[in-house]
């Protein structure tokens, strides 16, 4: 299984520690942001935790080139997104959970678009949150 993915979104929709951290929480998982996260203020290792354990994840922002080449269908899935963010997690099953919330948090709740590049695949909110839950049992 793929250990990253993007995310597209639109910048506008980027959501604030606060709210992001809200929607994570009601998916029912147990992962907290780091209290200092702020969209594109971070770079790097963004710290987290899994159930009160170290669960961090590296992350990294950046304005989408529009000049990418793109599959069709992603191309029509991403629009107007005008953001991608690079989410890289290790085998470590604790990271692997908080990456899935925090993407899944985004897809489901602020409209952003998932994409497996080694399969070309988009990956929709609720398959993001069920393998988040799946990794649950690899702990």
């Amino acid at each position: 299984m793929a250990r990253r993915h993007i995310l597209y979104i639109e910048r506008g929709k980027l959501p604030d520690r606060a709210a992001h951290q809200k929607a994570i929480d009601a998916a029912k998982i147990g992962v907290a942001l780091d209290h200092d996260y702020a969209p594109f203020a971070v770079e790097g290792y963004l710290p987290c935790t899994y159930d009160g354990e170290d669960a961090g994840f590296d992350i990294r922002f950046s304005e989408r080139d529009t000049a990418a080449a793109l599959s069709p269908e992603l191309a029509a899935a991403i629009g107007g997104r005008d953001a991608q963010i690079a989410i890289k997690w290790s085998s470590d099953p604790r990271e692997k959970i908080a990456a899935l919330a925090f993407s899944a948090a985004l897809a489901k709740d602020f409209d952003a678009i998932a994409h497996d590049p080694e399969k070309d695949k988009i990956v929709a909110a609720d398959a993001l949150l069920k393998q988040a839950k799946a990794a649950l049992d690899e702990l």
